[in-house]
């Protein structure tokens, strides 16, 4: 007798089984039926390409908010090959000082001044294509950036007059950025620049290069940052180089710090992309910093 009632019980519980699995094999093609066609109709947008609206010296597609300023304080020091005597470059310092203000979630401006040959620079930032998947796929990020720099400097050459639209250079950029994970994004930057004034005839005024910069995360706070920008023979200065950086981007609360040494010393695309002159190999490598301090000034939706 207590072995029929076991086996009874037994054969209870597996029936029961089957009939819960059934139920819930069921219950959950329903909800699939239910959610599915909902998440296909949505978009989900890439975030954190980049930490800061910077790579390096350069831009990155990343933008501020909408109504948010961000306040940017960048310095260079000098050449490491200096020696002692220099403090290993700690003497000598440019700096320069920005504001960035994002109108829109799409558009932002931005203007700064640079001790480096007193140069204020303008520019705005414009995204036109944001990296996203599902119901609409684009696997890159687009921005448009064009600068203009004003170089205050005063003239060596006591014999020509400095007009001001000779010290004026123009500069117009594509920044094609992808992130491929949570800890890599890669960008792209094909690069224009005009200079109104040539110090010889056969300079060229236009210029042309394209950048390629990336970051790794090493840590949720930590990661390390890299740029290089190649001038495209017989569009470059003679007796110029190519710019390349590297260093690393840490997160603490509101303020994004950035350490990197560099071969360049000016901070305005027309520096550090067409005017750089140091040589890593010779030692010619500056330690910086950029310091960056975000404030929500108008309405964020």
């Amino acid at each position: 007798m207590y072995k029929k009632i076991s086996f009874l019980f037994i054969f209870a519980i597996i029936c029961s089984k089957q009939i819960l699995a059934q139920d819930s094999t069921d219950l959950m093609n329903l909800l699939e039926k239910e959610i599915g066609p909902n998440e296909a109709d949505q978009t989900n947008y890439t975030t954190a390409t980049f930490k800061t609206t910077r790579l390096i010296n350069g831009h990155s597609v990343e933008n501020v908010g909408k109504g948010v300023m961000d306040v940017k304080i960048s310095h260079r020091f000098g050449k490491i090959n200096g020696g002692a005597y220099e403090f290993f470059g700690l003497d000598n310092a440019s700096m320069r000082l920005g504001i960035d203000y994002g109108i829109t979630r799409y558009l932002m401006v931005g203007i700064g001044r640079n001790t480096f040959e007193k140069t204020f620079d303008a520019f705005f930032k414009l995204k036109i294509l944001r990296q996203s998947n599902g119901k609409r796929r684009m696997p890159f990020t687009i921005s448009y950036v064009p600068t203009i720099a004003l170089k205050t400097i005063k003239s060596q050459d006591p014999n020509r007059k400095n007009y001001l639209s000779s010290n004026l250079f123009f500069t117009h950029q594509l920044l094609i950025g992808r992130k491929f994970s949570d800890n890599t994004s890669l960008q792209l930057m094909p690069t224009f620049i005009h200079r109104n004034l040539v110090q010889l005839i056969a300079d060229p005024n236009d210029l042309l290069s394209i950048g390629i910069g990336g970051r790794q995360k090493l840590s949720k706070r930590i990661s390390i940052n890299a740029e290089y920008y190649y001038q495209i023979p017989g569009y470059k200065i003679p007796g110029t180089t190519d710019c390349f950086s590297i260093g690393f981007d840490i997160e603490t609360g509101g303020h994004v710090f950035q350490l990197h040494f560099t071969n360049s010393q000016g901070m305005s695309e027309r520096s550090f992309i067409a005017e750089t002159k140091g040589n890593w190999g010779k030692g010619d490598v500056l330690f910086g910093f950029n310091i960056s301090r975000v404030f929500t000034i108008g309405k964020n939706k």
